[in-house]
């Protein structure tokens, strides 16, 4: 009754818990990687600022004319052997439709940025907790792009010699290509592989596709890809291959995202989750 209990030695060594040094590195990590609601004023400012960044690189990279022409060669052979190569027939189709060629043209100069950004404000707005990681997956896949356009210059089909395609900006004086009339030496004539037309609107029809709620504007966000693919062949700014090569960069993207989020971008909860006191 009397006797004192001891607690036994034995193993206190093992009990003593190991230096936590690294636990606040990993801590900071973690809250890094945690979805948390965006600032409006840091992404007005990180979407300005790397779109510039973007433009800067992209037209930066030397206009490598030889090479761009080889490797337009190469590409167009390429897709004679595959039974691919309809683009000079689309491109011909289409531009006997004057409405319709216009119309293209508008949209291949505008709805590349308008619904990409469109989209990145509905994320904003409607899906805080998966912006980030899908907005992640947009920057990693024009970082990319970027490499591509250094290490592999690639003239787009109007500016083939030799070809028969219709530079359709040109022919009907519409408005809007970097790559055609008073513009042209403002952009690298020669970044057209991959396509980011392609990249990014791959980008808006999958977010929209999962995360829309109404059937028909889930639709509408596969279409959008779809229609940009006519419209960059019709209007002869890329070969099909070039949208391959805007897919691959996707597809780096979300392997990006989801290494550092450890999950899919659509799979993370819609809203931030409240964060742990530290």
């Amino acid at each position: 009754m009397g006797e004192s209990t001891v607690t036994p030695l034995e193993g206190r060594d093992q009990a003593i818990p190991y230096p936590v040094t690294a636990e606040p590195r990993q801590r900071r990590l973690d809250r890094l990687r945690t979805p948390r609601r965006p600032r409006l004023w840091f992404e007005i400012l990180l979407i300005g600022v790397s779109y510039w960044t973007y433009s800067l690189v992209r037209n930066a990279v030397p206009e490598q004319r030889a090479e761009a022409l080889r490797n337009t060669d190469w590409i167009w052979r390429a897709e004679h052997d595959l039974g691919i190569a309809v683009e000079e027939s689309v491109n011909h189709a289409v531009n006997s439709v004057t409405w319709l060629i216009v119309g293209m043209n508008y949209y291949y100069a505008t709805l590349h940025f308008i619904v990409t950004l469109a989209v990145l404000v509905w994320l904003y707005r409607s899906h805080p907790g998966r912006y980030a990681a899908t907005r992640l997956v947009l920057f990693a896949t024009t970082a990319v792009a970027l490499v591509g356009y250094y290490l592999y210059p690639l003239a787009p089909p109007r500016l083939m010699p030799g070809g028969d395609f219709i530079d359709t900006v040109m022919v009907h004086q519409t408005w809007g290509s970097m790559a055609s009339g008073d513009l042209k030496n403002m952009s690298n004539q020669y970044a057209a592989m991959p396509s980011m037309h392609i990249g990014w609107s791959v980008w808006c029809g999958l977010t929209i596709f999962a995360l829309a709620r109404l059937p028909w504007v889930r639709i509408l966000g596969l279409l959008y890809p779809v229609a940009t693919l006519v419209v960059i062949v019709a209007t002869a700014n890329h070969f099909w291959l070039d949208a391959v090569g805007g897919i691959l960069c996707l597809a780096f993207g979300f392997a990006v995202a989801r290494v550092w989020y450890g999950a899919v971008p659509y799979a993370l909860p819609r809203v931030p989750q409240p964060r742990a006191p530290r």
